[in-house]
């Protein structure tokens, strides 16, 4: 914007960035606050936002069965609306229960709760359904697939075994004239919901290694990639029954995705599955997967598509860790309103009604009620007390 002004000679003034900040914060407040539609329909999206230190928030997000995407369509940040953000420095099932039954005053009682299996989560919302019949509990189909991969690879040697590989070749190659070819990283968490990149990795390597092996004209840099890739010719059978496997997974959580979850689905789902010269382990996958979505779409009712994926508020929280940047190793701040911010429409009118309503000190309000003091805060009061800075002051005299 300095910019653009100095270019055009405007003149102006340029707001800095904590103006910028606080004008998202206030828009995400707006957004968070802003009446709800009271309706039956509604399907809250759930889940826990963590950072460093004790604090998690419980991100509450909402969309009415009436306003779901055409089938063929996936659910959108726009498409959601935040119901609830509940910073909290300890949660267990009867927190997460206290808290969904203080959502039901913005909507009303959802038809349906979509979300994990995390300890929290899943006691807190069984134990809601129990209380509201007409409320279903559907498992999000990522986290379920995740499962199944992971009792399918986590003991099998094999797989244990090229990973370990993976890890080394990354080393080897990263600081190399082939870090082009360096595997993806290997996440700590969520590793099994992330595995598309790993097998696609080693498919993809052991068709360059069997390329290079068969040119009639070696390339300048064939006995390299020999050297450092070769070993994965010795998992040419098992990377075929772990792609074939991923196809599996794929199609059915773009399935449900896409299509959603009614009585009857899993027919449809059970024809896009079929795949030639299936394995028997992949076979096993298959119909695991075929029986869960047939269980998850008894849940709707004649004639209703509910949601099967709760995929949207991973890439919501996804984005806000970008947002965060830096601020994520002062865990969870005053930016956790952006949450609210970057979902639903965000028109012209929009923004304009979140600025005239709400005032920079609300947000601050809320900020100092609901969250107390950062870390960064502490960090700054305990490195920072009277005593400490008598006694740095006495170590310098002492130095000169």
């Amino acid at each position: 914007m300095s910019i653009t002004s100095s270019l055009l000679g405007l003149g102006v003034a340029i707001p800095s960035w904590t103006c910028g900040r606080l004008w998202l914060l206030r828009l995400g407040y707006y957004k968070l606050t802003r009446e709800k539609e009271q309706a039956e329909d509604w399907v809250w999206i759930v889940d826990h936002h963590i950072e460093v230190g004790e604090e998690k928030c419980l991100i509450v997000l909402g969309v009415r069965l009436s306003q779901l995407p055409a089938v063929g369509s996936c659910l959108r940040h726009e498409d959601v609306e935040p119901l609830e953000l509940y910073p909290v420095r300890h949660s267990d099932g009867e927190v997460v229960y206290q808290q969904l039954e203080k959502t039901v005053e913005k909507t009303g009682v959802p038809r349906a709760i979509v979300g994990d299996h995390g300890s929290d989560l899943k006691k807190g919302i069984e134990k809601f359904c129990h209380q509201h019949e007409q409320t279903s509990y559907v498992y999000d189909i990522k986290h379920k697939t995740a499962t199944v991969l992971k009792r399918e690879l986590s003991q099998e040697p094999a797989w244990g075994e090229f990973t370990r590989l993976m890890g080394e070749s990354k080393r080897r190659l990263q600081q190399t004239e082939l870090a082009h070819l360096s595997p993806p990283a290997q996440r700590s968490k969520a590793r099994y919901m992330n595995l598309d990149k790993t097998v696609e990795w080693g498919v993809k390597v052991l068709e360059l290694v069997d390329e290079v092996s068969q040119e009639v004209e070696p390339r300048a840099d064939g006995p390299r990639i020999e050297a450092k890739l070769g070993w994965i010719r010795e998992y040419r059978k098992e990377l075929a029954q772990w792609d074939q496997m991923l196809e599996v997974v794929n199609r059915t959580e773009g399935f449900v995705r896409e299509q959603g979850l009614s009585q009857g689905c899993e027919a449809e789902l059970e024809k896009q599955l079929k795949l030639e010269k299936a394995s028997q382990r992949t076979e096993k996958v298959r119909q695991e997967l075929i029986d869960f979505v047939a269980g998850e779409g008894a849940k709707a009712k004649k004639g209703e598509r509910l949601l099967g994926s709760s995929e949207v508020i991973e890439s919501v929280i996804g984005k806000v860790k970008r947002v965060e940047g830096e601020s994520t190793s002062r865990g969870i701040t005053s930016l956790i309103l952006s949450v609210a911010a970057v979902v639903s429409t965000t028109s012209k009118e929009v923004v304009q009604k979140a600025l005239e309503k709400v005032k920079t000190k609300t947000v601050l309000k809320w900020s100092k009620e609901k969250l107390g003091k950062t870390i960064r805060a502490k960090r700054k009061e305990t490195f920072s007390g009277g005593e400490r800075k008598e006694q740095k002051a006495d170590q310098l005299k002492a130095l000169t």
